[in-house]
């Protein structure tokens, strides 16, 4: 089995495959030989009894790819993470605004952070079919982080844009949004 047809077969084995939760763990778990050194984990973050814990929760019938999900965790944890890393801090972030405290939405924490750490829109390195559906889990499971979401900033600018304030430093160009030169980049359509 390769990751093309790894997030069919995860959602065919969930036990809600319809949740956007459900989604954006199947596409990030699938998405891992895609992404580079530490983060090819299927999660980073979780070790074999968490990842184990979460496919016994999420997907059930999943039995078949335990082995490989294992093997790639594996290959990444043994990659040297890099020194300036956010990935602890944007797990932190996210928990700190989750709408409940629950161990799957440590697991969607730990996703999210994972997706973020690769290369495209954050919908789209979570396997999700677009933005509206990553709008919807955040609103569900991170209420209080998307409500200071104003304006809609795209969501890997966003988190950066928070734990940069959390660290007291200044990243924008101008005292405003509206005023700035990127204001594109960070608030336009994401196609």
């Amino acid at each position: 089995m390769n990751a093309d047809n790894l997030t069919p077969f995860l959602l065919a084995a969930a036990r809600a495959p319809g949740l956007p939760e459900t989604q954006a763990l199947a596409g990030t778990i699938a998405r891992a030989p895609r992404r580079h050194g530490p983060w090819r984990a299927p999660v980073s973050g979780l070790d074999a009894d968490e990842l184990d814990a979460l496919l016994a929760d999420c997907f059930p019938a999943a039995n078949p790819v335990r082995p490989l999900l294992q093997g790639w965790r594996e290959e990444a944890e043994a990659q040297p993470r890099p020194l300036a890393d956010e990935f602890d801090d944007l797990v932190a972030l996210l928990l700190a605004h989750q709408a409940t405290a629950t161990t799957d939405s440590r697991w969607l924490a730990c996703a999210i952070a994972t997706a973020s750490m690769a290369d495209n829109h954050l919908w789209q390195d979570l396997g999700l079919p677009s933005r509206a559906e990553l709008n919807s889990l955040m609103l569900t499971r991170f209420t209080a982080l998307k409500l200071k979401n104003i304006g809609d900033m795209k969501w890997k600018k966003f988190f950066y844009r928070q734990l940069c304030q959390l660290a007291e430093v200044q990243i924008c160009k101008s005292p405003s949004c509206r005023e700035c030169t990127d204001y594109g980049l960070c608030f336009g359509p994401e196609n």
